[in-house]
């Protein structure tokens, strides 16, 4: 097998893919374009200190590591629900429900 070199990603210290230079981490940039559809350019306007080549080699480190960050972003989804279950509905999000739900 090919080892595949990603200039712009290294590891951090607690081995989780980030743009080299950054704390911004490939899982971000791919919930951007997962979540919202965003390319590569819609990414660099939310980022604008990033170059197009960092976006796109996360974008490559991701459907590379598809799996494996797909399985980070499983992980972190569920502590996400673990938390928002603990605290319970805040006052304000009761309050807009509430809204929502009126006639």
């Amino acid at each position: 097998m090919t080892s595949v070199a990603y200039p712009h990603i290294s590891l951090d210290s607690a081995n989780v893919p980030v743009l080299t230079g950054t704390r911004i981490k490939v899982v971000e940039i791919v919930l951007d374009h997962l979540a919202h559809g965003a390319d590569a350019e819609e990414i660099q306007r939310q980022f604008s200190f990033l170059t197009l080549g960092q976006i796109h080699s996360a974008l490559a480190y991701y459907y590379d590591h598809q799996e494996e960050l797909e399985q980070d972003i499983a992980q972190r989804l569920r502590k996400v629900g673990e938390i928002q279950s603990r605290l319970g509905n805040s006052p304000v999000a009761s309050r807009l429900k509430g809204i929502k739900n009126q006639p």
